[in-house]
């Protein structure tokens, strides 16, 4: 999974110790990157 972060804007990716921190400043708030292409979902 990919993580923006909230101070610098850095792209950083989940590690599998579960440690989320940015590898650039070491701010701890990560926001999802979303895709930039919306969804359509029929709904009946």
């Amino acid at each position: 999974m990919v993580y923006v972060c909230g101070k610098c804007g850095a792209e950083v990716k989940s590690t599998d110790d579960g440690i989320v921190r940015c590898f650039s400043c070491g701010h701890k708030i990560l926001y999802k990157k979303r895709d930039s292409i919306a969804k359509t979902i029929k709904v009946d």
